[in-house]
């Protein structure tokens, strides 16, 4: 009986936990299954990247004045708020102790002048006495001479003689005695004379300061402020003391916005600003950023520039000394998507981007990190549109065969090396393909697929190329079936997929003969822009060819079954990049197109202009394309001096008038920076599906999509496009937005 009940228990307790862990498998999916998240829509429109900061009105020019002399005030003639001329009386400092100085002064210098009088009548005695003294001894001279004379004669004795001679020599001594009192007297003069300047000076000086009593104002304007009262005592010592303040012009004032140190590098001289004031709620008034002072203020450890905002003060609305909230606009974009930055904040556990850049809830096996290709460094030129994975992920695009190669055929490191060498040879034949004519292009196809395929062939051991041989006719039965796929071995993207990756560039491209379409056949080199970020980004683009013009053909020449049905996609869609146009979609988000079409309409080009810059930005592209083969330390700067050369270029093309206009659209665009993130879209099947994107330039509540129109994406991130941005129930789910913050722009990267 016991042994039965022991038995019983042990089913009971199975029993109940096949039915605990039941219900938690089911509540777990249940509550799995019942997340439900919150979406926004992509939207098109123009967006604003702006700084905001707190500042004060000023006027442009306002006066403090002061006085030099102290004293007590004994009037004053004007008030708060009194229009002031240049010149105008306005207060008046006790002049009484200052006129006495000034009589003062006068005595001295009438007595100093009569002292120069005095001295001169000296020198003049000095003169009559040296003149009297000369013809004593001219007297005496000839006094002596007679003497002489006699002496000769024996008429009178020799003493006589020397008696006159002592006498001459006596004489000569007073005349000289009378010279040096007469340099004496005439020194005498010249101290009387400076004297007198000295007397004039300290005259001068009092009335100076006599006049100076009297307050005036330095210029036109209003009294915006009076420091001082009728009997007050002000004194001028090592500071001029604050009488009043003047504005000059009420009608033309400035705000002084204090910028943090971290945007002070996104202000430039010109660009547009708003601001409030609380006097008038609900009103904005509009202004420019006409300085931006280098003079930096630390207040609390932290460091802010002063950005001065000139406006018109019609009607002399705003006050000096208001409070006004500036919002100064950096850079705005026209007719471009936008995605909410809620979405760049929303994180979703376990759902990645595709490696490729194709979306993907997971990565497939093999696939490397996304914005990696394995082990082709070489291989990153590949257009997203061309590298994006097959059907099944069988064949793919050049970095999916070169894996495939890489894996089924176990190639050394050494051919893996000459791989990337054949690709790197015979990129410029893929890439002439564009230009070729429809009914060209598929025979240069095949010839180029076919010396890849030979050179392929020859690198391969003898045990690799059967299985090479099994690899080409595998794809080759799939392009036949319809389901082709674009090998780095020679094969390109089918009819389905070259079709896939050319409809977003037809979506976002205006048709021709719509309004604002260029159909110059020279307009369709989308080449980099005159900025750094632009010719990074116009790199990339003129990489991102359609699929069927920059890859080879999947069918060999003695497969004629495939040729049909690749043929009417070569046939049906551009081979080149469409023209830039000025259309509201012209060039999409490409920084290129939108630099070549602000050229084409703010700079209003001629013609001619238009077909030498299309010129320059088509000679450019085999430039840029050549930077993918240099090392990634060495290739900012080669960009850098590319970039150089093509501005260079396109601003000898510009007249005399364009050129300043295109020195500004080129400082605008070296200003474009473009980040990364990550954004969840509601898949078909329900399910968020994650994709890397390119943003640019934020409003706080949405960010700029920038979206290649041969991107794989394209035709995923559109306008309308439903994004994740929060989820409403995530019961035991791995999503996990971050928290709420405030709109300060959208957290990028991954």
């Amino acid at each position: 009986m016991k042994k039965i009940n022991w038995k019983l228990a042990a089913v009971i307790v199975g029993v109940l936990a096949l039915v605990g862990g039941g219900a938690w498998w089911y509540t777990q999916k249940q509550s799995a299954s019942d997340v439900q998240y919150r979406t926004s829509k992509i939207e098109r429109g123009n967006i604003q990247a702006s700084v905001s900061a707190s500042g004060a009105v000023n006027p442009v020019t306002q006066v403090s004045v002061g006085t030099q002399v102290s004293g007590q005030i004994k009037e004053l003639y004007v008030d708060f708020n009194s229009e002031v001329k240049a010149g105008q009386l306005i207060a008046q400092i006790d002049p009484e102790t200052f006129e006495y100085r000034v009589r003062s002064a006068q005595a001295d210098l009438d007595a100093s002048r009569a002292q120069v009088l005095t001295a001169q009548a000296n020198v003049a005695s000095s003169i009559a006495q040296v003149s009297r003294a000369k013809m004593e001894v001219a007297e005496a001279q000839r006094d002596y001479e007679r003497q002489k004379t006699l002496v000769e004669k024996a008429f009178v004795t020799q003493s006589v003689a020397d008696k006159a001679r002592a006498l001459v020599g006596t004489l000569s001594e007073s005349v000289k005695v009378a010279e040096a009192q007469m340099a004496v007297t005439n020194a005498q003069v010249k101290s009387a004379q400076a004297a007198v300047t000295q007397r004039e000076s300290t005259l001068a000086q009092a009335r100076i300061d006599l006049a100076r009593t009297k307050i005036t104002s330095p210029v036109n304007g209003i009294v915006i402020k009076r420091s001082i009262e009728k009997g007050q005592t002000v004194a001028a010592s090592l500071q001029s003391p604050e009488l009043f303040v003047i504005a000059q012009n009420l009608q033309d004032m400035q705000v002084d916005a204090s910028i943090d140190e971290s945007d002070v590098g996104k202000i430039k001289t010109g660009q547009k600003a708003t601001f409030t004031v609380d006097a008038f709620a609900g009103q904005t008034f509009e202004g420019e950023v006409r300085q931006v002072r280098k003079a930096a203020q630390t207040v609390a450890n932290v460091v802010t520039y002063v950005a001065v905002i000139g406006f018109s003060n019609s009607g002399g609305r705003l006050l000096p000394g208001m409070t006004a909230n500036v919002r100064v606009i950096t850079d705005a974009r026209e007719n471009v998507l936008k995605v909410p930055n809620a979405a760049l904040r929303m994180k979703i556990a376990g759902i990645e981007p595709a490696a490729t850049g194709a979306p993907a809830t997971s990565p497939p096996a093999g696939t490397p990190p996304a914005g990696q290709s394995g082990n082709a460094g070489s291989w990153s030129w590949i257009s997203e549109a061309v590298a994006q994975q097959g059907p099944g992920g069988a064949g793919g695009g050049f970095a999916a065969q070169r894996e495939r190669l890489v894996a089924e055929l176990q190639l050394t490191t050494d051919q893996q090396s000459k791989l990337d060498a054949i690709q790197t040879e015979l990129r410029p034949q893929f890439m002439a393909m564009r230009d070729m004519a429809d009914d060209e292009r598929a025979a240069a196809r095949e010839k180029v697929t076919t010396q890849m395929r030979q050179k392929i062939m020859a690198m391969l051991t003898a045990e690799q190329k059967p299985k090479y041989q099994q690899i080409i006719a595998a794809q080759n039965a799939r392009s036949a079936a319809g389901a082709g796929t674009g090998p780095a071995t020679g094969n390109a993207p089918s009819t389905a997929n070259a079709t896939k990756s050319i409809a977003p560039q037809a979506n976002n491209t205006p048709a021709t003969g719509q309004k604002g379409t260029t159909n110059s056949p020279k307009a369709s080199a989308t080449a980099p822009a005159a900025s750094t970020a632009a010719a990074s980004s116009a790199a990339t683009a003129s990489a991102s060819t359609p699929a069927s013009a920059s890859a080879p053909a999947t069918t060999p020449a003695t497969t004629p079954a495939t040729t049909p049905a690749t043929a009417p996609a070569a046939a049906a869609t551009p081979a080149a990049p469409v023209a830039p146009t000025l259309g509201a979609d012209a060039g999409g988000n490409n920084p290129a197109t939108q630099f070549r079409n602000r050229m084409v309409s703010e700079l209003a080009l001629t013609p001619a202009q238009i077909e030498k810059v299309d010129a320059i930005y088509a000679s450019a592209r085999p430039k840029m394309m050549a930077l993918r083969d240099v090392p990634q330390e060495e290739r900012g700067k080669a960009r850098e001096k590319i970039t150089a050369e093509i501005r260079a270029q396109l601003r000898d093309q510009m007249t005399a008038e364009q050129k300043p206009k295109f020195d500004a659209l080129v400082a605008a665009a070296a200003s474009r920076q473009v980040t990364s993130g990550k954004i969840y879209i509601m898949g078909a099947d329900g399910k968020p599906v994650a994709y890397n994107v390119r943003l640019g330039i934020t409003d706080g509540s949405s960010t700029e999509l920038l979206i290649s129109p041969n991107s794989p994406n394209a035709s995923v991130l559109v306008e309308g496009a439903a994004v994740i941005i929060g989820v409403v129930n995530t019961g035991n789910s791995a999503a996990s937005p971050s928290p709420a913050r405030a709109p300060t722009g959208p957290r990028m990267g991954f």
